[in-house]
């Protein structure tokens, strides 16, 4: 997911799904290169092949996606009290340089 070409993918596969060289065709890398970034995807689960004779067709398994967004959700409450605390802090610390 780090990766942007990766993300891309990802992206193109939750509108539709998309033979292996029809996603080739949207990156300025090789179909070999694509390839590999797709095989990263399947072992993560994110994508699925489907055979059908010489046509690999792909598609989106955003099941684990929404595992993840679920995971760091549990922290947003952590971050979002770390970061109020933090502003108050800071609020604290300039309102009393003012006051000097």
């Amino acid at each position: 997911m780090a990766d942007p070409t990766r993300r891309a993918i990802l992206a193109r596969l939750a509108h539709e799904s998309a033979r292996v060289t029809e996603l080739a065709r949207d990156f300025p890398i090789s179909l070999n290169s694509t390839s590999k970034h797709i095989k990263i995807l399947e072992r993560a689960g994110l994508v699925v092949r489907t055979i059908n004779g010489r046509d690999h067709v792909l598609s989106l398994n955003a099941a684990p996606l929404a595992e993840a967004a679920f995971w760091v959700r549990h922290f947003e409450s952590f971050w979002e009290g770390r970061l109020a605390a933090l502003d108050e802090l800071v609020s604290t610390r300039r309102n009393a340089r003012k006051e000097e």
